[in-house]
């Protein structure tokens, strides 16, 4: 009788207010949306733009990624933006200077990306050295070399195979022309995968007797998560279609999802991040795990930095500076926890897209960056203050 009443409420309100975080984040970025549509009279939805969101935050979203496990598994890096910049100059000097084949170039590039990343992570691993001065002395490292490389000059322009990194679009394979036949069928299979993906866990879930969100959420989530998708497609297909950021964004997110919620090695990252000594004598090496989140960030700040040049179609100096901080900010106003072992991919993207549309829609309005700056710095110590409101209040 006594562990009835304290069992919690099964209705939609007592979930919310179980899993606030998750939806929060949902609806925060669906008002900041609604905001900035309204404010710069429709430009934010408009196809060129919402094309321009994703090729603008393609860099970021992707270093989220890998941020995201490196913060789940308590640690953070400083060196991404760097590393970024770095990769993007050794890029630039291999194509352009040298005359190497694109594809040996980003090759080459990506393994330099696991190195840099395989270095910091090892002083971090097994030497215990605190990861934020390993990765502060690799952006200071990184960001000496990128001047180094490019003698202090931008070097450019990218090949035109090279640019269709980051700039290009996927084919109208189904040959409709306007609207993009490709980029409506896209968004029909996403909205069914989503769905039966939805139902499949759900069926799973009551089989073992997990206690799941209720139905009429279940619905009304998956009902504005498929909206949004239909729009977006739609718009993108009387524009120029699918951009191939958007393809690799999409791909490298459902992979990292099935990663970190699927399997074990997943699993155990978040176990390292939540209390690594019980981990530890748990039987998980955790020094393995924390060396291949760090390998596997340096992969990614690699790829970034390729997406990036080729966008800019050109390697500057300054490449990459201060872009550490939008990535950190996008993962913990995602959600994650400052301690450890807490945050989702899903969280990590969704807090990505927030400052992406922020900083869209600011400089639509004509807002001084010098305001960008400070209202970003509000919005991460809001999420922040709102991370430990909720862990005091659960204690």
């Amino acid at each position: 009788m006594e562990q009835a009443e304290r069992a919690p409420g099964t209705g939609i309100g007592d979930y919310l207010a179980r899993h606030l975080r998750e939806y929060g984040l949902l609806f925060a970025l669906i008002a900041i949306m609604a905001f900035f549509q309204i404010v710069t009279g429709g430009v934010l939805l408009r196809p060129v733009n919402i094309t321009n969101l994703f090729l603008q935050n393609s860099y970021i979203i992707i270093m989220a990624l890998g941020m995201l496990l490196v913060i789940v598994a308590g640690h953070i890096d400083l060196s991404v933006g760097s590393v970024m910049g770095f990769i993007g100059a050794l890029a630039a000097v291999m194509i352009v200077t040298w005359g190497m084949p694109v594809w040996l170039a980003g090759a080459i590039c990506l393994v330099a990306g696991m190195a840099i990343g395989a270095v910091q992570g090892y002083f971090v691993a097994y030497w215990k050295i605190p990861s934020f001065i390993v990765t502060l002395a690799g952006m200071l490292i990184f960001r000496g070399l990128s001047l180094w490389l490019l003698a202090g000059q931008s070097v450019g322009p990218f090949p035109a195979n090279f640019q269709l990194l980051s700039t290009g679009f996927i084919p109208d394979l189904m040959g409709i022309g306007r609207p993009n036949g490709l980029a409506l069928a896209s968004g029909v299979l996403a909205v069914a995968l989503i769905l039966w993906t939805g139902l499949h866990s759900r069926a799973r879930s009551a089989r073992y007797g997990i206690d799941d969100e209720p139905f009429a959420l279940f619905l009304i989530r998956t009902g504005i998560v498929a909206a949004a998708i239909l729009f977006v497609t739609w718009k993108l297909a009387w524009f120029r279609g699918l951009p191939n950021v958007l393809l690799s964004m999409v791909v490298l997110t459902v992979i990292y999802v099935f990663l970190t919620e699927r399997t074990t090695i997943g699993r155990r990252i978040y176990a390292v991040g939540g209390n690594a000594k019980a981990a530890k004598l748990s039987g998980i090496r955790t020094e393995r795990l924390t060396f291949l989140t760090f390998v596997n960030m340096g992969l990614l700040a690699a790829l970034a930095g390729l997406i990036f040049a080729a966008r800019l179609n050109t390697a500057t100096p300054r490449a990459g500076f201060a872009v550490e901080l939008d990535v950190i900010a996008a993962v913990f106003i995602g959600g994650a926890s400052m301690s450890g072992g807490v945050g989702r991919i899903v969280g990590a993207v969704t807090g990505a897209f927030i400052m992406g549309v922020m900083n869209n829609g600011m400089s639509i309005m004509g807002i001084g960056i010098d305001y960008q700056q400070v209202i970003k710095g509000m919005v991460l110590l809001a999420a922040v203050f709102f991370d430990v409101y909720n862990k005091n209040r659960e204690a």
